[in-house]
């Protein structure tokens, strides 16, 4: 992951309802949620969950899908296990650390 793309999907994350729908999408892992359970699940507005929505997939941290007349919303699992990589590449100077990627999620 590049800098950049690692700085707009940490400012997205950086606003608390984001996180909070980003953490509930993680939460019901590939199969996803459409806006009205997440609205549901976080007592949001729609108008304020799509815009919280449309920040999150424009980071590249959560996909849409349309299923015939429901939109799913889904983590990109795979660009967060890339962010956390990248924030812990470095980690103790190349030593062996609490921080092992085996905690990482790869089948969510």
């Amino acid at each position: 992951m590049e800098e950049k793309a690692a700085v707009s999907a940490l400012s997205a994350l950086a606003q608390g309802m984001r996180l909070r729908v980003f953490r509930a999408l993680v939460g019901a892992g590939p199969q996803g949620l459409t806006p009205g359970v997440l609205a549901a699940t976080l007592d949001v507005s729609a108008s304020t969950l799509s815009f919280h929505l449309k920040e999150l997939m424009h980071a590249g941290l959560v996909s849409q899908q349309r299923d015939g007349r429901h939109l799913i919303y889904r983590p990109e699992l795979a660009r967060m296990n890339a962010l956390l990589d990248y924030l812990v590449a470095h980690c103790c100077g190349g030593e062996p650390c609490a921080a092992t990627p085996d905690a990482r999620c790869t089948d969510c």
